[in-house]
């Protein structure tokens, strides 16, 4: 366990002097406080519902944003310093293939974690120094949507150390991710809108429809901040979180689920790869 710290620390001391901290972090403090300000604009004033729209459009913006930072960081992990030649010079010393992927992995975690909750945090320190009524209710949904929103991260990082353990080189591994971002975040959305319209209805059942959301971790993110929660008014997926039957608890495995297992396959590709 203590390589493993080390070698996160190691990644988040590089980041830190790359300033991908600083700049992820300042990114979603913008964006989130443009949405905390402008995101009470639906209620009519700055009122007790303010919390919940920023719920739901921090929600929308980290379907886009935070997968994309995540493979972003994550690409190049393991081929890129195999390029560079500091892999060798990693693995030279008595520490076990896996142990560099979870420690990198760890730490690539804690750097989107802190960038969100600092980020998204600045939105909801903003409305409460504005002195916004918010319900506890509401800051139970946003204390939500902040963990679910790690999850996210860590899903595409571990996505994105599949890609690096699988690739021989940098360009390929950039092009792949490009490429996974845009299939999960907007082709199988729209895939499966079209697949909606042609079937109406007669084969996709509501529990089908439930099951292919499984297959998108952002969807299951989506899902997650919707359902139990009284945001969905908001959103355009209010009638599908009213009639889901999956809980939170299935959401949450699910998007776990979509964590560990391309982290286990990144692990057991490094580990049979020739240095």
């Amino acid at each position: 366990m203590r390589t493993i710290v080390i070698i996160a620390g190691k990644e988040i001391q590089e980041a830190l002097r790359n300033r991908w901290v600083l700049a992820t972090t300042l990114l979603l403090a913008a964006l989130a406080l443009s949405l905390a300000f402008l995101g009470s604009a639906p209620t009519g004033n700055v009122g007790a519902g303010a919390l919940d729209v920023v719920v739901v459009s921090l929600s929308s913006l980290t379907i886009f944003l935070l997968p994309l930072i995540a493979l972003l960081i994550s690409h190049d992990a393991v081929v890129g310093e195999m390029e560079r030649g500091t892999m060798i010079l990693l693995l030279s010393y008595p520490i076990g293939r896996h142990q560099v992927i979870l420690g990198k992995f760890l730490g690539h975690v804690l750097i989107l974690a802190f960038a969100t909750v600092i980020g998204y945090g600045a939105a909801a320190l903003a409305l409460a120094i504005t002195g916004t009524s918010v319900m506890a209710a509401s800051w139970y949904a946003f204390a939500s949507m902040l963990g679910t929103s790690i999850i996210l991260g860590a899903v595409f990082v571990a996505i994105g150390y599949l890609i690096s353990s699988i690739v021989r080189d940098r360009g390929t591994a950039a092009g792949l991710s490009v490429g996974v971002w845009l299939m999960m975040v907007l082709v199988f959305d729209m895939a499966l809108l079209g697949l909606l319209v042609l079937d109406q209805g007669r084969i996709i059942s509501a529990r089908v429809l439930e099951g292919l959301l499984f297959l998108n971790p952002t969807d299951l993110y989506r899902l997650a901040n919707l359902t139990g929660f009284n945001v969905s008014q908001f959103s355009g997926m209010a009638g599908l979180a009213g009639t889901t039957s999956s809980g939170t608890t299935a959401l949450l495995a699910g998007l776990l689920t979509w964590m560990l297992v391309p982290l286990g396959l990144a692990m057991t590709f490094f580990t049979r790869r020739e240095l």
